[in-house]
């Protein structure tokens, strides 16, 4: 990740809106040491928090630590953001590039693994750090970084008539500045084959504030259609302010899709997968994967078996309209599409 510098002390907005998306970046909790404290944790837990931080810094926003409850460890937003010394245990199986991008890159920031879509390492830059982070260890720093220096990309893109979609990842691409994601957009629509612009991204989440009337223009100022797939893990996480955040996004007309990720000590219940499929169809978003963890180096304390996310499935298709159970799914390198488990 490339936000590793010092910044100013954590402000906690007092109303919804106070802080711009921008002051929102600025004043984040940046190391494990000022996430505890501002929690009200232990020193145990302080302790364990900053030997598990490991080269990969602790990022959270003002907006999304007010959801956290203080002083509780367990909470499943915390367990989402807070290292733990399980981060330092090396478990066989568990790599730094878990999906194998390095092998789909067709040029510098642009992979290719699926027939009709690319995508699109827009940013190395995040509005939250997941500790389960798939792309933890991908190498930002050879992705492009400017407007032009995607051309080589873009170019490589319009050689294949066969691409419909382009996909925006990253990091998230919502962290760069509306000019400079405006004019990449544009150079999308640009592409003749290219009919949709699908970002995925946690800024609506993490940051409500983040979508603006200029974020609103850049994602439907273009003959693409845009998809915005947000990455929810919990109801927990989708307060007022995220709601109105996609109440705006659907009135721009953005077809809003959630992917979640199975996590053990988060959403490995179900009443707690129900309930986040409940609360993101009352704020307008439809659920859509439900994806078994990637095993990224790190991260093995949060895997759940994959048996038990089929029986989750199970009860809830027992118990919910099939519209809200999502797709239960684990990408597999170099298979032609996400595998579905159930």
């Amino acid at each position: 990740m490339s936000i590793l510098t010092s910044f100013p002390e954590f402000v906690r907005p007092r109303s919804s809106g106070e802080l711009s998306w921008h002051e929102e970046v600025r004043t984040a909790v940046r190391n494990a040491r000022d996430l505890c404290q501002h929690l009200g944790l232990s020193d145990e837990w302080t302790a364990a928090a900053q030997q598990g931080t490991g080269d990969f810094p602790v990022f959270v926003p003002p907006s999304f630590l007010a959801r956290i409850c203080p002083g509780d460890p367990g909470d499943p937003l915390l367990r989402q953001v807070l290292p733990t010394r399980d981060e330092t245990i090396q478990m066989e199986g568990y790599l730094a590039d878990p999906v194998d991008d390095s092998s789909a890159m067709l040029a510098p920031g642009v992979l290719q693994k699926y027939a009709g879509r690319a995508l699109l390492i827009a940013t190395g830059s995040c509005a939250v750090h997941c500790r389960y982070c798939f792309r933890r260890y991908y190498p930002y720093q050879e992705s492009p970084h400017s407007n032009a220096a995607w051309e080589q990309g873009l170019e490589s893109l319009a050689k294949d008539p066969s691409i419909t979609e382009v996909i925006l990842s990253g990091g998230d691409p919502f962290m760069l500045v509306d000019e400079q994601l405006g004019v990449l957009v544009d150079r999308i629509a640009d592409l003749s084959s290219v009919k949709r612009l699908r970002v995925h991204t946690r800024f609506p989440i993490m940051i409500p504030s983040r979508v603006t009337d200029s974020l609103l223009d850049v994602l439907t100022k273009t003959r693409l259609t845009p998809i915005v797939v947000i990455h929810a893990n919990h109801a927990q996480e989708l307060d007022d302010d995220v709601g109105q955040s996609m109440e705006r996004l659907q009135k721009a007309k953005v077809l809003l899709l959630n992917q979640a990720v199975l996590l053990r000590g988060v959403n490995d219940t179900v009443d707690s997968q129900i309930a986040l499929s409940e609360r993101l169809v009352e704020i307008g978003v439809m659920p859509y994967y439900l994806h078994q963890l990637d095993r990224v180096r790190g991260a093995a304390h949060f895997e759940v078996p994959i048996s038990q996310g089929k029986k989750l499935i199970t009860q809830m298709r027992a118990k919910l309209p099939g519209y809200l159970v999502p797709k239960y799914v684990q990408e597999i390198p170099n298979e032609p599409h996400k595998r579905v488990l159930s």
